[in-house]
């Protein structure tokens, strides 16, 4: 779960930004996205240009890469201003990304069951407290292995999937990516309004939303 800004910060006056060769540039028509790299002060930044209204910022688990995801008429000037905004917290994300254990934490046959089970417990009752709270339910859930994410959700369809792992977390943080993933039912973003769909239903998302990004994904 990224990092946003619910506004565009204001532009540098000389920004020490380099563009990379405009045949990088790769579109994605289906998912209506455009990918490009840019430097922004030494360090390259993934841009993902997408039809939403705020700008995210991520560090990839798998290389420590910068990953900005920013609204298709956004300024590179603007994206990297957002990106230096946060340079402290990308140098300690950098840091314990590259400096954690080389061999990724494992799954094994007891440990898929008793997450499975955990989670198959514990889910009736996450549905009971919560559907009248959000006022939506799932049509389905579907538990499975996740690299990259702790939880989805399809607003159209109202399917949600959970990662496997909150079955082995701290019960606060199965029940923050539930909530999460049923306010996706109202918004199907991360902006303003799910924003304060999520400040009404669970204030202290935040706070939860940071120690879980402290977790390191099983493979």
């Amino acid at each position: 779960m990224p990092r946003h800004a619910n506004r565009l910060p204001a532009a540098p006056t000389a920004p020490a930004t380099a563009s990379v060769p405009a045949e990088r540039w790769k579109t994605a028509e289906r998912r209506k996205t455009v990918e490009r790299q840019m430097m922004v002060d030494g360090r390259l930044v993934r841009v993902r240009r997408k039809r939403i209204k705020n700008l995210y910022l991520r560090i990839s688990a798998e290389d420590a890469s910068i990953v900005v995801s920013a609204p298709m008429r956004t300024s590179e000037a603007a994206i990297a201003a957002f990106a230096r905004a946060d340079h402290e917290w990308i140098d300690r994300q950098e840091h314990r990304i590259r400096t954690q254990d080389r061999e990724a934490l494992q799954w094994t046959p007891e440990l898929r069951s008793r997450a499975a089970g955990t989670l198959n417990a514990a889910l009736p009752e996450l549905l009971e407290r919560w559907r009248p709270i959000v006022g939506k339910g799932p049509s389905r859930i579907t538990i499975r292995t996740m690299t990259t994410r702790w939880g989805s959700c399809t607003p159209r369809t109202g399917r949600i999937r959970l990662n496997l792992q909150l079955g082995l977390m701290d019960r606060r943080l199965l029940e923050y990516v539930f909530v999460h993933e049923l306010t996706h039912l109202w918004s199907a973003g991360h902006g303003a309004d799910f924003q304060r769909h999520m400040d009404r239903y669970l204030p202290q998302w935040r706070s939860l939303r940071r120690e879980l990004n402290r977790e390191r994904v099983r493979r």
